[in-house]
């Protein structure tokens, strides 16, 4: 008898899980780059039942963490807007830390062409120094740039919600998330520098989450350990797909420059690639 209850509880539970993590589903796969300066290539196809018909198979590419000219330099830079061209994205967002010594790169960026445009939060690097120019060269340039903005994507009149998340480590003036007034309706992409916001605050109404700032630790021992993560949650938020203390899924790049020493080791720079899938009934 007590045996049977003990397996009526475990696949009550294992049901009880399943149904709390069904509402999205994640697949995901690497390849090398075949560009010098970045590594990889990430994709994560995500289905959710929020995604609208229209962006069914909508591509996002997602970069972080330039750090320009880190060890990320100008042949580098050439061959990330090859690279991501290539990628033949929808939609390019990204998420802060674009200089190292305020060298811009919005120039050769622009020259990433996508139907929807470019989408952009800035990161500390970029508050620390040089701010008010890096503003003026994304508006010269034609990108989007979200301080605690949304700013929506339409296509065949549906839409899609882009959020993003000015300085996420001054949470006395920015610690109230930019979803909170969305409806739970909406799809919802939050755009954040450290995925440690997403922790730090409610971000209610957000489906996805995208972030940096971690560099996947930079310099790791074969990837599992490393003994410095800017992050107050330690290891936890390092790299890939997680999940905040509600469930809610992040995706966090490695990004592609470096900080403080030039160097990655079992750290891979990255592009990542989103593929969004409606979820059938």
């Amino acid at each position: 008898m007590m045996k049977n209850l003990f397996y009526i509880c475990i696949l009550s539970l294992l049901f009880f899980s399943s149904c709390k993590s069904g509402s999205s589903m994640f697949s995901s796969s690497k390849s090398g780059s075949g560009y010098k300066g970045i590594s990889r290539v990430r994709t994560y196809e995500f289905t959710h039942p929020d995604v609208p018909t229209a962006f069914d198979g909508f591509r996002i590419a997602f970069i972080s963490d330039l750090h320009y000219r880190s060890l990320f330099k100008e042949k580098g830079l050439a061959n990330l807007v090859k690279l991501l061209n290539n990628q033949h994205a929808d939609a390019l967002l990204i998420g802060g830390d674009l200089h190292e010594g305020c060298e811009y790169v919005q120039p050769l960026l622009s020259g990433v062409k996508t139907p929807m445009g470019t989408y952009v939060v800035l990161g500390n690097n970029d508050y620390e120094a040089c701010y008010d120019d890096i503003v003026r060269g994304l508006q010269k340039y034609g990108m989007h740039l979200l301080e605690h903005k949304v700013d929506t994507l339409r296509r065949d009149g549906e839409e899609i919600l882009i959020a993003g998340v000015r300085n996420p480590f001054n949470l006395k003036k920015n610690g109230t998330s930019p979803t909170l007034g969305l409806s739970p309706d909406d799809f919802v992409i939050l755009l954040t520098h450290t995925p440690d916001y997403a922790e730090d605050v409610p971000i209610t109404n957000t489906d996805l989450v995208l972030a940096g700032h971690t560099h996947g630790g930079q310099v790791t021992l074969f990837g599992l350990y490393a003994p410095i993560i800017p992050s107050h949650y330690g290891k936890r938020f390092r790299t890939g797909l997680k999940y905040n203390s509600h469930h809610i899924p992040m995706i966090i790049t490695n990004g592609i420059g470096t900080s403080n020493k030039n160097i990655r080791l079992f750290a891979p720079s990255e592009v990542v690639m989103i593929i969004l899938h409606q979820q059938k009934d």
